[in-house]
């Protein structure tokens, strides 16, 4: 039987108020609702003390312009060069006034369009009205919390406006005390954000976990990402969403040498197909065979290559192969040509391959299919993983040797989207080894392009 959703009851809907009398507004909340209702018609509400998660979001009008396709740079709130460039293509395209600026009118196209993509009915989807009760909902569920959002805006600096408010999930069961939790929303320009950065720690619960989830593009020398990044204990990015995939990945890891406790949701999309792998090669001439790999083809949703790369990773870094040459060509299929050096010298090829397909699914960049082979015909290493028969048939048909091998099928992870895996994310913190690893592979791999 499918769980139904909570219900979420708000205990305060979202209220404007200065920024030193954030903290005075939430125990105001709780003393008021700390006590059951003469009628009993709701149970006491307390305060959640799990974690606080600090949420960055990308400034909608740079996030509908890159979903668009007209804007190419970080999500990161400032109205530069490039952004004015990116509203006045759209303007154009979409008959607008060219202004350059995000008008209301400009805004109100943006969205209908970006809707229209999502197969949606053209409502606002602005990130601002409704990032908070898609967090709420997953969240609060399963861990109630402290949330601190953050949402830079494009436009004239005109200070940092707060507003706090607490949601509560209603279970089906029966409950003495509703968990709740609590939201303090931060909105401003780029600037603006960062003046009030230093208070940002002050409002995180002390002698709890505390997670930043970074939604934008990530930046090694932002100053208000740094700032964030020194206090928390795990930094969560999703790098389905990157705009330049083989450079943020290269972020990454340079924020990773410099001590930054990094996790990846689009990481955790990938563990279906790491499990399947390493169970094809359980058995014992299996796992003798694994060393006569030596041509891997992954096949993945056109736009994204970051889940292909990130697998590619995990496989090298257990294998100890080491990256030697890397060549991308970009056409009706973006196809990457990874050469590495295996254990006694043993030549590794390994090609990703965008494929275009008519139906793209909510996840950028999505793994399709891969094959794993050898050229020595006596190697009993073959296998190919799918998620669906067209990525099955497709490997099979291109496959060469050992087209015979072991075939399996992956199910899809029963909730791919952000906040689900979020939910499972804060379960845990600190640093993720395998992850690590396998982003050391991808930095050399990139690195090594134009190397022969």
């Amino acid at each position: 039987m499918t769980p139904q959703a909570p219900t979420i009851f708000s205990l305060q809907a979202p209220k404007d108020i200065s920024l030193n009398e954030l903290e005075a507004e939430l125990n105001q909340i709780w003393q008021s609702y700390g006590i059951t209702g003469e009628d009993g018609g709701l149970p006491a509400a307390t305060r959640a003390t799990t974690f606080t998660l600090v949420v960055y979001e990308p400034e909608e009008t740079q996030y509908l312009l890159a979903a668009l396709g007209f804007y190419n740079g970080p999500i990161d709130g400032i109205l530069g060069p490039q952004m004015e460039v990116a509203l006045r293509q759209a303007q154009k395209q979409y008959k607008l006034p060219e202004t350059g600026t995000a008008t209301p009118e400009t805004l109100a196209v943006l969205r209908e369009e970006f809707s229209k993509r999502q197969g949606g009915t053209g409502d606002s989807v602005s990130t601002l009205s409704t990032a908070s009760p898609k967090i709420a909902d997953e969240i609060a569920l399963r861990n109630p919390c402290r949330i601190i959002a953050l949402f830079p805006i494009a436009g004239e600096d005109e200070g940092v406006k707060a507003q706090v408010s607490a949601y509560c999930p209603i279970q089906k069961q029966s409950s003495s005390t509703l968990i709740c939790c609590e939201y303090i929303t931060l909105s401003g320009t780029a600037a603006a954000l960062e003046r009030v950065g230093g208070m940002i720690p002050a409002l995180l619960i002390g002698g709890l976990p505390k997670f930043l989830w970074w939604k934008a593009t990530p930046d090694p020398n932002n100053a208000l990402f740094k700032r964030l990044a020194a206090v928390c204990n795990n930094v969560i990015v999703d790098s389905c969403n990157f705009n330049e995939p083989e450079s943020d990945l290269l972020s990454l890891q340079q924020l990773l040498e410099t001590g930054v406790p990094l996790a990846d949701l689009n990481w955790r999309r990938l563990s279906a197909w790491q499990e399947l792998t390493a169970e094809a090669y359980d058995s014992p001439h299996r796992r003798a065979a694994l060393k006569e790999v030596d041509r891997v083809t992954i096949d993945y949703e056109k736009g994204n290559p970051t889940q292909a790369l990130l697998f590619l990773g995990w496989l090298a870094s257990r294998l100890e192969w080491l990256p030697v040459s890397y060549q991308h060509e970009t056409g009706d299929y973006d196809i990457t040509r990874i050469h590495f050096l295996g254990q006694e010298q043993r030549q590794i090829e390994a090609e990703l391959a965008g494929v275009p397909v008519a139906d793209v699914g909510n996840i950028a960049g999505d793994l399709i299919a891969l094959r794993l082979s050898s050229t020595n015909p006596q190697a009993d290493c073959g296998t190919v993983i799918c998620s669906e028969t067209g990525g099955c048939m497709r490997m099979e048909t291109h496959g060469g040797a050992q087209s015979s091998g072991l075939f399996q099928q992956v199910s899809s992870l029963s909730e791919q989207k952000a906040e689900a895996l979020l939910s499972q994310q804060v379960q845990r913190w600190g640093r993720e080894s395998l992850f690590e690893e396998s982003l050391g592979v991808i930095a050399k791999i990139l690195k090594s392009g134009g190397e022969s």
